[in-house]
C-alpha cells in the first residue's frame, strides 16, 4: 500500500496553472470603479409557449447597461488630461499640446484675487483709483503703495503681488531716465510701457533664469505725452493695450460693466474721478475713506491725492 501510495504521488502531474512563468498584465483603471447598470429581460417559458417545458414561471436574464461605463471612462479621460496638465504646466516655457501656457494663465489668476484699480482716460488728462487693504489697524496705511510715479508725466497703479510691481515699475524709472538724459526730452508714454513688457517677457530665459516665474502683476499706466493722455493696461504674458476705460483686480468684472454704462470721451477730470471712486464704492467689502483708497490723475503732471483731497472727491458720492 505505502508503495503504491508512493508511486501515486511521483506520477501526480503538476497543476495547469502552476506551470511555466506566470505573466502580470497590466490593465488601465479609470479614476472610479465601473458601476454597470443590470436590467432585468423576462422571456416567456417553454410551458408557457406549449413546448412542454416545466415550470410555468418567466426566466430571467441579465443585461449591461453600458451608459454608467461611458460615464466611467469619461471620468478615466478627465484624468488624464488633468495629469497632462500636471506634466505641462512645471515649465514657464513649454507649452501643451493645446497651445497653452500654464504657468502665464496662473499668474493672470492670481491678479484676480488682487485689490481692484481703476482707470479713466479724460480729453484733460487721466485718473487713477485704487483700493488699498489695510488688514491689521497696527498697519500705516500710507505705507501700502498701490499708485506710483513712474516719470514726472507717467504714473502707474497696480493689482497683484506689490514686489513684483516694484520690480517693472524701478526698470520702468530706470528706462524713462536713461531716455531723457540720452535724448534731453520726455520718453513717451507707451515706450515705457513696451520697456516694463519687454521685463515681463523675460521669465524664464537662459539657464540662470530657469527658476523664474511670470510677474504676478497688472499695471495700468497713465501718462501725458505729445500724442495727449493715454492710459495703457499690461497682463503677465507681456501684453498691453491702450484704453479710454479699464478696471483690474478682484471686482473687475462688476467694475467694467460699470464702466461701459457710465464712461465718455467728454468727461471732466473731476467727472471722472467721482466715477472712478464711486465704482471702487460698490466693489469694495467696506466704507470708502481716505486711508482705504489712493487716487492719482496725470494732467499732464502726475499728482497724488493728499488725504484731505480724497476726502474732498468721497464728499461728492
Amino acid at each position: 500500500m505505502g508503495r503504491s501510495g508512493r508511486s501515486e504521488r511521483s506520477e501526480r502531474k503538476p497543476r495547469p496553472h502552476l506551470r511555466g512563468t506566470q505573466h502580470t498584465v497590466s490593465v488601465p483603471i479609470p479614476s472610479r470603479p465601473f458601476n454597470f447598470a443590470r436590467k432585468k429581460l423576462t422571456r416567456p417559458s417553454k410551458a408557457r409557449r406549449g413546448g412542454g417545458g416545466e415550470g410555468g414561471a418567466d426566466a430571467e436574464f441579465l443585461l449591461l447597461d453600458p451608459a454608467p461605463a461611458a460615464a466611467d471612462f469619461a471620468a478615466a479621460d478627465r484624468a488624464r488630461m488633468f495629469l497632462t496638465r500636471t506634466e505641462y504646466d512645471r515649465g514657464v516655457n513649454t507649452f501643451s499640446p493645446e497651445g497653452r501656457l500654464f504657468q502665464v494663465e496662473y499668474a493672470i489668476e492670481a491678479i484676480k484675487l488682487g485689490s481692484t484699480a481703476v482707470g479713466l482716460r479724460t480729453k484733460d488728462g487721466v485718473v487713477l483709483a485704487v483700493e488699498k487693504r489695510v488688514t491689521s489697524p497696527l498697519l500705516e496705511p500710507s505705507s501700502v503703495e498701490k499708485i506710483m510715479e513712474i516719470d514726472e508725466h507717467i504714473g502707474c497703479a497696480m493689482s497683484g503681488l506689490i514686489a513684483d510691481a516694484r520690480t517693472l515699475v524701478e526698470h520702468a524709472r530706470v528706462e524713462t531716465q536713461n531716455h531723457r538724459f540720452s535724448y534731453g526730452e520726455p520718453m513717451t508714454v507707451e515706450s515705457s510701457t513696451q520697456a516694463i513688457c519687454d521685463l515681463a517677457l523675460r521669465f524664464g530665459e537662459g539657464d540662470e533664469e530657469s527658476m523664474s516665474r511670470p510677474f504676478g502683476v497688472s499695471l495700468l499706466i497713465a501718462g501725458h505725452d505729445e500724442n495727449g493722455p493715454s492710459l495703457y493696461y499690461t497682463d503677465p504674458s507681456g501684453t498691453f493695450w491702450q484704453c479710454n476705460a479699464k478696471a483690474i483686480g478682484s471686482g473687475s468684472e462688476g467694475a467694467d460693466s460699470s464702466l461701459q454704462e457710465q464712461y465718455n470721451k467728454d468727461l471732466t477730470l473731476q467727472e471722472a474721478e467721482t466715477i472712478a471712486l464711486s465704482i471702487l464704492k460698490q466693489v469694495m467689502e467696506e466704507k470708502v475713506t481716505p486711508n482705504n483708497v489712493d487716487i492719482a490723475k496725470v494732467a499732464p503732471k502726475y499728482h497724488l491725492y493728499t488725504p484731505a483731497e480724497v476726502e474732498a472727491v468721497i464728499a461728492r458720492l
